[in-house]
């Protein structure tokens, strides 16, 4: 297990409230990283000198600061600030990458866990565990579907990293990738397990204006994704019952047709839009899980682990973000 090579890059604007709990949690893992790029995105608060005290404890952390841009970009921000780590590296010296929040407290065995889980199948792309919110002292399920790995830890797989062209500069980053990995026959999961289940400390779509915003960003994502306007209202009544109750899904829906209305630019990919709505139809007909199953049956001729890969993204991508 510890000849398994692992690099984590962090993106980090104005932490402080939260991320020393995230870094004792990675601190104490069972299989710790062998390299943790944190990328200070021009923080205003303490992160800066966390980071620094942590950076002098353990060698294993490096700290890469950049100039204050002056406001908060999320979603393209947050990639550009993972790659500012990434290119720093050679990347092809670790056999997995992780790109992981500052606002988490995770299980003492959750690497060693999604390492195991990517040794039994190596068609496995992308991994994690499961996020919840502590709200009046109990945890609550965010409810992140099975057949995505989720934002705040992607677990990759090299290999997938780099065919896929590693992630976009946009809001839905972390639903494109999932999609593009399948494409190319790969796997993708994340599993409820115990020593999988880690604290979001901040509800999703929070960190910048308000949780509403997010919600609406949201809607902005998926339609930038090319998501069908069936789904949409599907997946915007499901998460009503989530907090923000009622107002979240109704949020999301209408920055959904707000960027219609707009004409808003979509995803330049007209064969990966097409996978994605033929994905979304068959999980309004057959569930997710079924969906997903018959997905990847359909798709294993494709997995071809030395397919050549995409140019890596380390500069002048579009950054587009939905505000």
């Amino acid at each position: 297990m510890s000849s398994k090579r692992y690099l984590v890059i962090s993106p980090c604007r104005d932490e402080a409230e939260y991320m020393e709990k995230t870094l004792n949690s990675v601190i104490e893992q069972s299989v710790k990283p062998d390299l943790w790029l944190i990328v200070d995105d021009g923080s205003k608060d303490d992160s800066a000198r966390i980071l620094s005290e942590y950076e002098s404890k353990y060698d294993f952390i490096k700290v890469i600061t950049r100039e204050d841009r002056g406001f908060r970009a999320v979603g393209p921000g947050v990639i550009d600030a993972f790659y500012e780590g990434y290119k720093s590296v050679d990347a092809k010296r670790y056999e997995y990458i992780c790109k992981l929040d500052l606002d988490l407290i995770l299980p003492p065995t959750y690497f060693e866990s999604l390492i195991s889980e990517m040794e039994r199948n190596p068609r496995l792309g992308s991994c994690s565990g499961k996020p919840y919110n502590l709200r009046r002292g109990k945890l609550v399920n965010e409810r992140r579907g099975d057949e995505l790995s989720v934002g705040m830890t992607k677990f990759y797989r090299s290999t997938c990293f780099e065919q896929i062209g590693g992630f976009r500069r946009v809001v839905m980053w972390d639903a494109i990738d999932c999609h593009k990995s399948r494409q190319l026959g790969w796997q993708v999961a994340s599993w409820d397990k115990p020593e999988l289940r880690f604290i979001h400390l901040r509800v999703m779509g929070s960190s910048h204006i308000g949780v509403l915003t997010g919600r609406m960003r949201h809607g902005f994502g998926q339609y930038y994704m090319g998501t069908d306007v069936l789904y949409m209202a599907a997946s915007a009544i499901f998460r009503m019952v989530e907090y923000p109750f009622i107002v979240g899904g109704i949020a999301m829906f209408w920055g959904y047709v707000r960027s219609y209305w707009k004409a808003e630019n979509r995803l330049n990919d007209v064969e990966l839009i097409k996978f994605i709505r033929k994905f979304q139809w068959q999980c309004l007909v057959l569930g997710k899980r079924k969906a997903t199953e018959k997905l990847e049956s359909e798709t294993v001729g494709k997995w071809d682990p030395l397919r050549k890969s995409e140019p890596m993204p380390l500069a002048g991508l579009e950054a587009v973000s939905g505000q």
